[in-house]
């Protein structure tokens, strides 16, 4: 595993500061997610030193600090360690199919402060950057909490995942209204209603076992789906404004497609410098 020096995968790149951490992609594939993180520690220069220190067995491609500045550490065609053990639709090395990047945040154990707009558009410019080299379905543009519902947060309920779908990154809908009526599922119920509830978390992607019961692992999916999709309430409770959510984002997976290759081209005829 060298430090040696490699050169930007992308313009935007301020810096290369490699991790040793890293390694094959299985299979030699090519990355087709993207992962986006928080870092969850109160320093940001200790936060990316962890991230470059042998044995600490994590690394991620890149680093935004919250001015914006982009550095690099792994090279877009080895596999970084920063999923863990995670799960997406149905795979389970996530590391080896996706690009991670760690974008500096205290996280939740430490305040959780708003993330700055030039940070925002520093990942959002990385992104497309990292979308004009790699087929990246904008249903694979997840946070870290998508693909490890059980054990991650990041990058949380106040990540501006609008923004970046604005710019033609990632997958988003308006979330339906939050209304105190209508059908409610909740953790200890046990049903077909539940079952079919799963059956639609887990066609939209998420690892989650059909079994009839609101278990624990079934609040942690929906708790994490309502970080990204549904953050004006973040309780675990599948209710109506959940449900239309996840609905319609399942529905409008087609025209993504249609509407993301049209922005692929548009990105290559209008910002091909952007490439490389």
């Amino acid at each position: 595993m060298s430090r040696s020096r490699f050169a930007p995968d992308s313009c935007v790149v301020a810096e290369v500061d490699p991790s040793p951490n890293h390694g094959e992609r299985e299979g030699g594939r090519r990355p087709d997610m993207i992962i986006l993180h928080y870092t969850g520690m109160r320093d940001a220069l200790a936060a990316l030193e962890l991230l470059k220190a042998p044995g600490s067995n994590v690394s991620a491609h890149y680093f935004v600090f919250e001015d914006g500045r982009i550095v690099q550490m792994v090279p877009e065609g080895r596999r970084a360690w920063h999923a863990g053990k995670s799960s997406w639709a149905g795979e389970t090395d996530i590391n080896s199919r996706s690009i991670g990047i760690e974008i500096a945040n205290p996280g939740h154990d430490h305040g959780y402060p708003p993330f700055p707009r030039r940070q925002i558009a520093a990942v959002t410019a990385l992104c497309r950057s990292i979308q004009t080299r790699n087929t990246i379905p904008a249903t694979r543009v997840l946070a870290h909490s998508d693909v490890a519902p059980g054990r991650k947060q990041d990058p949380g309920e106040k990540f501006p995942w609008r923004t970046l779908y604005d710019s033609g990154v990632g997958h988003w809908v308006k979330p339906a209204p939050i209304m105190e009526f209508g059908q409610t599922l909740r953790p200890g119920d046990r049903s077909s209603a539940v079952a079919a509830m799963q059956k639609l978390l887990r066609d939209y992607g998420y690892g989650i076992e059909v079994n009839s019961e609101y278990d624990a692992v079934t609040r942690e999916v929906v708790t994490a789906f309502q970080r990204h999709f549904r953050p004006e309430r973040v309780d675990g409770i599948f209710d109506a404004s959940t449900r239309a959510t996840l609905q319609e984002l399942i529905a409008s997976r087609g025209r993504t497609r249609t509407i993301a290759a049209r922005a692929r081209t548009s990105m290559l005829l209008a910002a091909p410098d952007l490439v490389g």
